[in-house]
């Protein structure tokens, strides 16, 4: 998939995510919020898909793919912290707020972690 059209299904799927929100919070339908966050689940598994065929792929050629675990685990957390946010309003589940926020935190820092690796230069002695 080139990054067009990479960027074009992000786009997409974002704009019917939002629209959907908008309805839901606006009170003009009365779905539940799993299904609000159904083109988030879809993207997400998309992603889950192009990242295991590249995992494979490399993974059989004798490549590291310990680039590739971050952004599974990255992914991993992020359906974390949306499952455990539709469920509390849902009102499934009486979690608090803090604890319904922690994958979302670890995503987060992991990401500032992994940025600032990138970011700064290797020093090889």
């Amino acid at each position: 998939m080139s990054l067009a059209q990479r960027v074009l299904l992000t786009w997409v799927f974002t704009l019917i995510f939002l629209i959907l929100l908008v309805l839901k919070l606006d009170g003009k339908v009365k779905w539940s919020w799993f299904l609000i966050f159904l083109p988030v689940w879809i993207f997400d598994s998309v992603l889950l898909l192009m990242l295991g065929v590249k995992v494979a792929g490399r993974c059989r050629a004798g490549y590291d793919p310990r680039l590739k675990v971050w952004y599974l685990l990255a992914l991993l957390l992020k359906v974390g912290f949306c499952l455990t946010l539709c469920a509390r309003l849902e009102q499934l589940t009486n979690l608090r707020l803090v604890f319904i926020c922690v994958p979302l935190w670890t995503l987060l820092t992991g990401a500032m972690i992994e940025l600032g690796y990138n970011i700064l230069p290797q020093h090889t002695h």
